[in-house]
């Protein structure tokens, strides 16, 4: 058996629920009403995980879905932000909101270099490139 999901395997819960882990390893078919009246199940098992998101991600790309793919994979790099971090690099990337792509680039260096989010970065920097090529740095607002 292969560790590589494609087609077959989605959706993921119904086909390989073994595979579905919450971020405190508790299986998907632990995570019950039983379990949440005795108090085993918190919030945190209930979160996104970033294997759940890079698991999409390989179903996506085996049916050629590329682009699904990349947002997924970048989704699992915030999974590992917090919050308000992306709250605020989401301001940032609002057209009219940053004064200058050095803005944008500062963010890009900072989650890489915090939280090792090198697909996120990496968009953040295309997008101030992107910015400054179509005029989207002066303040409108």
């Amino acid at each position: 058996m292969t560790d590589e999901l494609d087609a077959k395997d989605y959706p993921i819960a119904q086909t390989r629920p073994e595979r579905v882990l919450g971020r405190r390893g508790k299986p998907l078919d632990s995570l019950t009403l039983d379990a949440v009246i005795d108090g085993d199940v918190e919030m945190e098992d209930l979160r996104i995980t970033p294997q759940a998101l890079l698991q999409q991600a390989q179903i996506a790309k085996s049916v050629g879905r590329a682009a699904l793919a990349g947002n997924l994979e970048r989704a699992a790099e915030m999974t590992e932000i917090p919050q308000a971090e992306v709250m605020r690099i989401y301001e940032l990337l609002r057209p009219g909101r940053s004064a200058s792509s050095d803005e944008l680039r500062d963010a890009a260096h900072q989650i890489r270099s915090r939280y090792n989010a090198t697909l996120l970065a990496d968009f953040i920097e295309e997008a101030a490139a992107f910015y400054d090529k179509r005029g989207l740095f002066r303040k409108r607002y």
